[in-house]
């Protein structure tokens, strides 16, 4: 049994008709670094109130309807350099607090490290409002470890932290004398200068120097340095000047950050697809364990439907077929897709009924998302493909009719109108009358939003996945043709075939039919590409950078 925590409950519980507000760490970026007592926090909350920066790692967590009130920048200075400082926070937090609301105020990295989070904790105090603490993930110690630079050694270096925004001359003057690792935050425009006030303090130019942008994030980017190289780094580079100058970097100090080890322990930047944006043409909901495996890869998914589903124009044979479901007609319902799943489901809904009428009658999925599908709907699947997912795979696993055996020798086959018949084919060679019943049509997506289309034609994606011929010819027919710098990767000959046929370079084939083994198959490539680079010494680049003018409008 798993151990209780003693904040498991939320903090309000002990004071009835108060309000409470919740300090949460939300980490340096990478959703994934958020604490179980962070999530279970969030889902609570009545009003959320998060720096911007974070906003959008803490709102999934938050139940539908939560309440998020917009923190506004009243610093004038830092609104003309673009840095969003906020100082309304404190009012916005009491407001809510003092009308009973359950507050979870979010903040980068770690409140206890936020001095605007600690001046709202002391008005919670003076009016006796109770509140919690959730820690997070300083963002001073997370980014280096997703750069690959440890911050002490077995010797047990001393590390300091310098906010250089703040650091005054003795700051400086004593980190400067000292022979330990050194993390500063500071921004991107602002490196040389920090690492100008390092030397000037006694550290030497040659210090090793690591400078991380974007940490924890698919948008990381590191470069190594010394103190002394650094501002010729970033010219050489072209990184400064740049527009993005204000935003925020970690800069560690120090030979835990030699360029040496960080070849050996940078694991992160070195995913096979790291910072690849990858098109998936499919929904959300279809695509959901695709793109969670392309995020594992390191690669930034995005979901374009080519396709839409309505219902079938003369609803009357689908009727009848769920009708002779709860009659006893069937012996078998198989279900190709997860779009099949969800009509065969919204019928049921519509008459009343639910997963206990599938009792008594056998149940095929075509894969495993088609079963996750009737898992979620509340059936498990009698028989999912040992070997390959689609209609012939099914027809390998799927036993013929035996009248000894089966007193029914009907299945119902719920599918999409421009379903081939292999499956229908391979049931009635084994023996079984089947029920084809149009369950859907598919039609042709809308076109996706303008700078979506733009991406697309002008070499902003690093690859796209076709997982049929249908995605290729709708996404071609709905956004336009890929641009030649994106990676064509296709599920099978046919679908690579039809690609072909649109002028497309396929560059990745599947070796199996499978939208994982898809997945698997581009990473294989991004490694190899990688490896590549790194052999001929040429920096590592993503594909979309290989456009005309793509190092101007790439963002780090």
């Amino acid at each position: 049994m798993s151990p209780t925590s003693p904040t498991t409950s939320p903090v309000s519980s002990a004071f009835p008709g108060h309000g409470s507000v919740t300090f949460l760490g939300a980490g340096p970026g990478d959703p994934g670094l958020l604490t179980l007592r962070a999530v279970e926090a969030l889902s609570g909350a009545d009003v959320l109130i998060a720096e911007p920066e974070v906003l959008e790692v803490v709102r999934c967590h938050a139940r539908t309807g939560v309440s998020t009130p917009e923190l506004t920048v009243v610093d004038e200075a830092s609104t003309t350099a673009g840095v969003p400082v906020l100082r309304d926070a404190t009012n916005l937090v009491m407001e809510a607090a003092r009308g009973g609301k359950r507050v979870v105020r979010a903040v980068t990295g770690d409140p206890g490290l936020d001095g605007n989070a600690g001046q709202e904790m002391l008005a919670c105090a003076a009016e006796g409002i109770p509140f919690e603490v959730v820690p997070g993930v300083a963002t001073a110690v997370g980014v280096p470890a997703y750069a690959g630079v440890p911050l002490r050694d077995a010797q047990g270096t001393d590390v300091r932290f310098v906010d250089a925004r703040t650091a005054d001359d003795r700051c400086w003057s004593e980190v400067g004398a000292s022979d330990g690792t050194v993390v500063v935050s500071t921004s991107l425009d602002a490196v040389a200068a920090a690492a100008g006030e390092l030397v000037a303090a006694g550290r030497k130019p040659d210090t090793p120097l690591t400078v991380t942008i974007g940490g924890t994030t698919t948008r990381q980017r590191t470069w190594n340095a010394t103190l002394g190289t650094i501002a010729q780094v970033f010219k050489q580079g072209k990184v400064l000047p740049s527009p993005e100058g204000h935003r925020p970097v970690i800069a560690v100090v120090g030979e835990r950050s030699a360029p040496a080890q960080r070849d050996q322990l940078a694991w992160f930047e070195s995913k096979p697809l790291f910072g690849w944006r990858v098109l998936v043409p499919r929904t959300k909901e279809q695509a959901a364990s695709l793109s969670d495996q392309l995020r594992s890869y390191g690669a930034v998914p995005h979901e374009v439907p080519t396709i839409a589903v309505e219902p079938p124009r003369t609803p009357q044979q689908m009727e009848r077929a769920v009708k002779g479901l709860v009659t006893g007609r069937y012996e078998w319902i198989a279900f190709t897709s997860v779009n099949a799943v969800k009509a065969v489901r919204e019928k049921f809904e519509e008459y009343g009924l639910d997963a206990r009428a599938f009792a008594g009658i056998k149940v095929a999925a075509v894969g495993e998302q088609t079963a996750a599908a009737l898992v979620d709907f509340g059936v498990k699947p009698d028989l999912v493909p040992s070997g390959e997912q689609s209609a012939a795979g099914l027809l390998e696993d799927w036993p013929p009719y035996d009248p000894v055996f089966d007193p029914i020798d009907r299945v119902f086959l719920p599918r999409a109108d421009i379903a081939t018949e292999t499956l229908v084919a391979g049931l009635i060679e084994l023996g079984w009358e089947v029920d084809d019943v149009t369950a859907y049509r598919t039609v042709r997506a809308s076109p996706p939003p303008a700078d979506t289309r733009e991406a697309i034609k002008g070499g902003g994606f690093d690859a796209v996945l076709f997982t049929s011929s249908s995605t290729v010819r709708n996404l071609v027919g709905i956004a336009g043709k890929p641009h030649n710098v994106t990676v064509i990767a296709c599920i099978g000959p046919a679908t690579a075939k039809t690609a072909e046929e649109h002028g497309l370079r396929v560059d990745v084939l599947s070796p199996e039919p499978s939208v994982h083994k898809l997945a698997e198959a581009l990473a294989a490539f991004g490694t190899r590409r990688r490896e590549a680079a790194l052999e001929a010494g040429d920096p590592v680049t993503r594909p979309s950078e290989r456009r005309p003018g793509a190092r101007r409008r790439r963002t780090t």
